[in-house]
Parts: C-alpha cells; sequence; structure tokens
C-alpha cells in the first residue's frame, strides 16, 4: 500500500478525534463525536456492563452459534458408526468369518465426504454472506439441510450416504463460517472474545452429544442403531430457521450495503437500557453506527476492497496469514493424533467400551477448556494464550512420540495416554478456542466474512489430509508407528510456536477501526 496513501488516512483519523479547532457543520461535528464517544464506550465497557446493556445481542449470538453443533455431531458419529454391527451389516461387506466390514475405502471416502462439502460450503458462505447477509444465509442453509438429512437417513447404500453427507456438508460450511462472523459484528468489544470463541465451545458441545447417542445406542443390533443418530439431526435446523426469521441482521453488513437507517434500528434491538448509562438507546445506537461508519470509511480510504483476491494483496496479505495459520494450528499441533486418541487408550489396555468412556472424557475436558478460556482471556491476550498453549502442547507431543523409542509395556502406553488427556485440557483452554477469536478481530471489516472463510477453511485442508495420511501412520500393516505419530505433530507445533512469537500480534482490546491503522502502520508484533 502507498506510504503516502496510510499517512493521509491516519492523519484524517488524527483530525477526526481531534476536531476541536476545525471549522466543520454542526452535524459533521456531532458525527465526529459520535464516534469519539462510541469508540470511549468500546475501551470503558467492562463485561457485566456490556452483558446487562447488550444481553439481546448476546441471546441472537448464542442461537446463531448453536447451528455449529450439527458439523461437529455428524462427523463424530459418522466415526462411530464403523464400528456399530448394525451399519456394518447394511453399508459393508460380509467377511470370511461371517461378521461385516465397512472397507477401508469406503471409510476414508465417508469421512472426507463431510470435509469436502465443508471446504465448499464455507467458500459459497464467503459471498452469499456479503450478497444477502448472515441472517438470510443461515436461514436458507437450515431449510437445506433439513433437506440433505433426508439422504442420509435413507440411504440404501453406501454411494448416496457418501453424497448425501457432501450435501450435509454445505449447510454446515455456511455454519461453520457465519456463526463467528456474526457473533463479532453483534456485540461490543468487550463481549467479542466470549462470544466468538462459544462457537467452539458449540463444537465441543456436537462431540459431546454423539458420543452419547452412540453409547447410548451402541447395544441395537436393528437398523435403528444408525438410523436414530440421523434423525436426531432432524432437531436442530427446523427450530433454528423460525427463530433465526426473527433475528436482526449484522449492522455492519446493513452500513457496507449502504443501509445506516436500517443499521441504526437493528442497533436499537440489540441495545437495552442500563442504570449504568443514562443515555437513551437511540443515542446509543446513532453513536455506535457513527463509530461503524467511521471504521468502513476508514478501510475504503485504505483501498481495502470485498472479493477474495482482496485477501492476498497490502497489508491484507498478512492478515490473511494471521487468520488461516493460527487456524490452521487447531488441526496441526494434533495431526494424525487427535482424531485417533482411543487409540492410545486400547493400547493402554484399556476395553473398547472404557477407551469410548476415555474419550468422553476427553472431549469433556475440551469443554471445561473453552469455559476455563473465558476466565483466562479476561486477564490475557490472545497472544499470550496462544503461544502459552503451543509452549505446553509441543513438549507433551515430544515427550509422546519420543517415549515410544522405550521398550514397550503397559505403564508407558498408560503414561502417554495420561499425557494426551492433559494435551487435550491445554487444548481446550488455548488453540481450540483462541483462534475464533483471532480470525474475525484480525480481518478488516469489508474482508470480514472472506478471510474467516479462508482461515476457515485452512483447518479443513488440514482435516482432509489427516483423514487421507493418518490411518497409513497407525495402521499395524502400514506404518505401525504407534506413539511415533506424534512426532509430526510435535515438529509442526513447534514450527508454529517460531511462527507465533514473530508474526502473531495481539488483537485483545482493540477496536476494529484500529487495528486497521496499525496493520496500515505495519506494527510489528
Amino acid at each position: 500500500m502507498d506510504p503516502e496513501k496510510v499517512e493521509k488516512v491516519l492523519d484524517s483519523h488524527v483530525q477526526t478525534v481531534n476536531d476541536d479547532s476545525l471549522d466543520v457543520s454542526e452535524k459533521e461535528a456531532q458525527r465526529r463525536q459520535d464516534v469519539i464517544t462510541a469508540t470511549k464506550d468500546e475501551h470503558n465497557l467492562t463485561f457485566l456492563q456490556a452483558m446487562r446493556k447488550y444481553r439481546k445481542a448476546v441471546m441472537w449470538s448464542v442461537i446463531a452459534s448453536m447451528s455449529t453443533i450439527m458439523e461437529s455431531y455428524d462427523i463424530q458419529i459418522m466415526g462411530g458408526f464403523f464400528a456399530y454391527p448394525s451399519f456394518q451389516k447394511k453399508y459393508g461387506i460380509q467377511l470370511p468369518n461371517g461378521k461385516y466390514s465397512i472397507p477401508a475405502p469406503w471409510q476414508v471416502a465417508l469421512k472426507l465426504g463431510p470435509n469436502i462439502g465443508l471446504v465448499i460450503g464455507v467458500f459459497a458462505n464467503g459471498w452469499l454472506a456479503e450478497k444477502y447477509g448472515h441472517k438470510r444465509v443461515m436461514i436458507a442453509a437450515h431449510l437445506v439441510l433439513i433437506g440433505t438429512i433426508f439422504a442420509t437417513f435413507f440411504a440404501p447404500n453406501p454411494e448416496v450416504l457418501l453424497v448425501g453427507e457432501i450435501l450435509c456438508g454445505l449447510p454446515w460450511g455456511i455454519f461453520a463460517a457465519a456463526a463467528p462472523s456474526y457473533a463479532a459484528e453483534i456485540v461490543p468489544m468487550a463481549l467479542r472474545g466470549y462470544l466468538t470463541t462459544y462457537v467452539n465451545l458449540c463444537w465441543v458441545m456436537g462431540r459431546l452429544i454423539a458420543t452419547g447417542v452412540l453409547k447410548g445406542l451402541i447395544g441395537y443390533t436393528s437398523q435403528w442403531g444408525y438410523r436414530i443418530p440421523f434423525a436426531l439431526q432432524w432437531m436442530w435446523p427446523a427450530p433454528l430457521a423460525v427463530i433465526m426469521c426473527f433475528a436482526p441482521d449484522s449492522p455492519w453488513w446493513l452500513v457496507r450495503k449502504g443501509r445506516s437507517e436500517d443499521a441504526q434500528k437493528t442497533l436499537e434491538r440489540l441495545l437495552s437500557t442500563s442504570e449504568d448509562d443514562p443515555r437513551s438507546v437511540s443515542e446509543t445506537s446513532r453513536q455506535f453506527r457513527a463509530m461503524i461508519e467511521q471504521t468502513i470509511q476508514t478501510e475504503k480510504d485504505l483501498n481495502i476492497g470485498t472479493n477474495y483476491a482482496e485477501c492476498f494483496r497490502g497489508t491484507n496479505r498478512r492478515r490473511t496469514e494471521v487468520a488461516c495459520i493460527c487456524w490452521a494450528g487447531q488441526a496441526v499441533v494434533g495431526f494424525a493424533i487427535q482424531n485417533y486418541i482411543t487409540y492410545f487408550f486400547t493400547l493402554a489396555g484399556l476395553s473398547p467400551n472404557d477407551a469410548f468412556k476415555m474419550t468422553l472424557g476427553t472431549f469433556s475436558l475440551a469443554w471445561v477448556g473453552t469455559v476455563s478460556s473465558w476466565f483466562v482471556s479476561a486477564r490475557c491476550g490472545r497472544r499470550a494464550m496462544y503461544l502459552t498453549g503451543l509452549s505446553i502442547l509441543a513438549p507433551i507431543m515430544w515427550a509422546v512420540g519420543l517415549a515410544d523409542f522405550a521398550p514397550s509395556t503397559s505403564a508407558l502406553r498408560w503414561a502417554q495416554s495420561s499425557l494426551l488427556l492433559v494435551w487435550f485440557a491445554v487444548y481446550g483452554i488455548s488453540l481450540g478456542p483462541v483462534p475464533y477469536a483471532v480470525a474475525t478481530e484480525v480481518s478488516a471489516s469489508r474482508l470480514r466474512i472472506k478471510t474467516i472463510a479462508m482461515a476457515r477453511n485452512s483447518t479443513y485442508f488440514i482435516q482432509i489430509l489427516n483423514i487421507v495420511v493418518a490411518p497409513y501412520m497407525l495402521n499395524p500393516q502400514n506404518g505401525n508407528l504407534k506413539g511415533k505419530a506424534a512426532l509430526p505433530a510435535a515438529f509442526m507445533s513447534t514450527c508454529l510456536l517460531v511462527w507465533a512469537f514473530f508474526r502473531l500480534p495481539e488483537t485483545r482490546g482493540r477496536t476494529f477501526e484500529e487495528l486497521d491503522l496499525l496493520f496500515a502502520q505495519k506494527t510489528s508484533c
């Protein structure tokens, strides 16, 4: 970006803040004062004050984020189905011993299917949400999902089931990208970290629900053993679609579309009166709208566009880099291990049923970790949480991998499994939730939807690679790496730690416009 252009924008910003000596119209003076007041509010608002004042915004953010539960739910049940006798008999082949099994190629295909749909859905959301708004797109996605679930529920063969999984992945991808950006744009800065990371909590809840359902139905030998988990997916989209019809659009999206008056009406719906603030809802909404307009105008002055190509131009290139690598870190740090932790529990001598219970425990730790991250984030920044998490996760993976060079004993396997439980707890409080906040904050407002799409898909690309490679690393007939499979994750975690130290900026406690200006100045970490 032209340094002179940046300098002019910065000078303009200074003039907006210090306008006492300017001869401006009364309307312009009021607008500038509104921007200053709203910006001060963003910095001075405490958590409790924000909860009281924006309680309706919190409610809508929580409801919209619940749509992501279905993504993790289905991915979890599909992996569990491969061990279900009724599912094996329906979609598998008969072995010489009379039992049934899902062929390895179909296992890989059925795991890849949802991820392929997710990638397409996430990219599609980057265009659809910017054109039609989060609300309309999410309602349409819920309605589409109701139909695509029929394909999985009634699938007569694995081919139809695969198509159904890919089709279900399309709306899931929309939810995965839309939920965090919607949350970031309807709540104030004081609540941004909590509501964006709540999306991760919903993802964990989907895993927990799926694990509980699978455990409860594991004794069912009829077709309903696998049909009921598919049918339970209908619980979510219909009511959420109806509720979202009454949800407000993002005020940031409305301003980007030139609908400032509608943006103020939306803000009035999201705000509530508070004993801490004598101002009326109308006045506070007007000031917040002025701040949004100022931020959007600043980005226009910085020549920040709205298409995918813009994500790789000028200072946006670094913002895209931060969002993508930060979010990809979720899949990198546990590569080949994170989704196969039950394997290590069985190596430690646990029965399959006990290993299943331990898996449920790991997801419970992830849930507790995400909730705990809210308390940690109140005192620590995103950068500190990310770096601290990596500083613990990397050594654990090194320990698990290097320990496998010692003689194999039951005690060693138990030690490795215990270390992985600690790993999940640390992951749940750091790299699990933090990328949701970083990606929504580091992106420019005019590119937020598309930057989040790029970042979210960076995780899915790693997951797709993981699905293809991990079985060959762990399978006794192939790599049979056992604990050594943790070494690639350990190496990549170390590399990610070095990158984060030099490249990951702190985004906590800064308004979107302040972040725009910091990136325009190419401020270092």
